[in-house]
C-alpha cells in the first residue's frame, strides 16, 4: 500500500492542532449522535441521516444521498421510499435528465428534524452549561473559526483569515 504524502508540509504548532482536532472532533461527533439517535422519532439512523443530508443539500440526488450514506443506488432508492411514504421526503425526476432523482425534504420531515435538533440541542446545552461563560465565548469562537475553514464559502467575508 502506498502512502500519501501531505501537499505541504505543517509546521509542529499546526500538526498539533490538527492532532486535537482529530482527537475532539469524533468526541463531540459521539455525543451529538447519541442525542440525535434518542430523538429520531422512531426513524432509523441510516434514514435520519439521509433526512438529514436532504434537509443541507438542496435539490440533492439520489446518488449523492447514497454517496452519503455509504449505501448501493438500490438500497438507497428502498430507503428513500420508504421516507416518501411516511411523506418526510418527496422524489421527482430531474427536469434536465428524468434518469436522475432530486430528493427535497418536505415540512413534516423538516418538522420530524427540527424536532430531533431541539432535542439534541436543549442537552448539550446542559453540557455546555457546566463552562463559564469566557469559555463558552471561546468554543463558540472556535466552532465560527472550524466552519470558516472547512466551508470557507459559509464566512462572512467570503475569504479565509490568516490571524
Amino acid at each position: 500500500m502506498q502512502l500519501l504524502s501531505p501537499a505541504s508540509k505543517a509546521s509542529p504548532a499546526e500538526d498539533v492542532c490538527a492532532r486535537h482536532l482529530l482527537d475532539t472532533v469524533p468526541l463531540v461527533m459521539r455525543v451529538i449522535r447519541q442525542h440525535m439517535r434518542r430523538h429520531r422519532s422512531g426513524l432509523t439512523v441510516p434514514q435520519f441521516r439521509t433526512l438529514c443530508f436532504v434537509s443541507s443539500t438542496e435539490a440533492s440526488s439520489l446518488s449523492a444521498a447514497a454517496d452519503f450514506i455509504g449505501l448501493s443506488l438500490p438500497a438507497m432508492s428502498r430507503l428513500v421510499d420508504g421516507l416518501v411514504e411516511q411523506r418526510l421526503v418527496k422524489r421527482r425526476a430531474c427536469d434536465e435528465d428524468r434518469r436522475h432523482v432530486r430528493l427535497s425534504i418536505t415540512s413534516t420531515g423538516e418538522a420530524t428534524l427540527s424536532e430531533a435538533r431541539e432535542q439534541a440541542k436543549a442537552q448539550i446545552a446542559v453540557a455546555l452549561a457546566k463552562l463559564s461563560r469566557k469559555r463558552q465565548e471561546a468554543v463558540m469562537g472556535a466552532m465560527t473559526l472550524m466552519r470558516d475553514v472547512f466551508t470557507p464559502e459559509l464566512s462572512s467575508d467570503g475569504e479565509q483569515q490568516q490571524d
